[in-house]
């Protein structure tokens, strides 16, 4: 395993009863990038990622993560480890401040409470009891117990689920930050934006594999697809056409037109259209 590399899987199995959850899987993560694991309820990205965290035994495979095998992991390096799960837990009778200040005591090298909870854009419910929060405000709070520790990697479960679209671009500006400082994040989610606009890479888990890992722009072969090109007739119906060279096409289309062309759009598979075909949506 090489200092560049923050986790390192081979061979990773897992069942329950007659059920494999996960089947010889393959997986390394490199040091200060952003890593999405995609894949559909059931296909083994949670056993994975509980796997890599600590927290379920494997049946067999190579597990090395931040040097070290996480189910004999001292409490060392859990403190370099960050987790934010899909519900830490509830603590109604305290407030944020008072949460994050308790928290920072289990670390050795805390950060500061009040500058995490000004990070997640909790600073004007530093004194809110938690049982006052939104779902989307408990779920910075849950991230904020996540970074407290000044985590070197960085594990995030779902981590804008309850959020509105403006709260999820700041969330989004926050990991940014993360990863600029240097943590590693390993990041599951069901919003394909999401891991198109985090990820340095993605890997996509179907049927307890690992079918592909890419950067998000080339997965599948997305830059190599075919290009819809389409636009409007004169009689105002809508053609379009697959091209390997659209340029071409737009360009013999302009001139055609004599100029603009009525209702032009290129596109190519989204990252959407190339995860449903990897796990087999029909």
């Amino acid at each position: 395993m090489s200092d560049d590399v923050a986790i390192h899987v081979r061979g990773l199995r897992k069942a329950y009863g007659d059920t494999v959850a996960v089947a010889g899987l393959d997986l390394d993560v490199h040091r200060g990038e952003v890593f999405a694991l995609l894949g559909p309820n059931g296909a083994g990205k949670t056993t994975t990622v509980e796997i890599l965290e600590g927290y379920r035994h494997r049946d067999a495979g190579e597990v090395r993560v931040l040097g070290a095998d996480p189910t004999e992991a001292s409490p060392h390096w859990r403190a370099r480890v960050g987790i934010v799960l899909q519900g830490t837990g509830e603590f109604d009778e305290l407030t944020v401040a008072e949460v994050l200040h308790h928290f920072a005591g289990f670390y050795p090298d805390a950060d500061d409470p009040d500058k995490v909870i000004a990070r997640v854009g909790l600073a004007g419910k530093a004194r809110a009891r938690t049982h006052t929060l939104s779902g989307g405000q408990k779920r910075r709070l849950d991230v904020a117990l996540g970074i407290i520790g000044r985590p070197e990697l960085l594990f995030l479960d779902e981590p804008t689920t309850g959020f509105d679209p403006e709260a999820r671009r700041e969330f989004w500006d926050l990991i940014r930050d993360l990863s600029a400082a240097g943590t590693t994040i390993v990041l599951t989610t069901h919003y394909l934006d999401e891991a198109e606009a985090l990820a340095d890479r993605v890997g996509v888990i179907a049927g307890g594999r690992l079918v592909e890992v890419a950067p998000p722009n080339s997965l599948g072969d997305r830059q190599e697809a075919l290009a819809t090109v389409s636009w409007r007739t004169p009689e105002g119906t809508l053609e379009s056409a697959q091209s390997a060279t659209p340029t071409a096409l737009v360009t013999e289309l302009a001139a055609r037109f004599g100029g603009e062309v009525p209702g032009l759009t290129v596109t190519r598979p989204t990252l959407e259209d190339v995860y449903l075909r990897m796990i087999g949506h029909q």
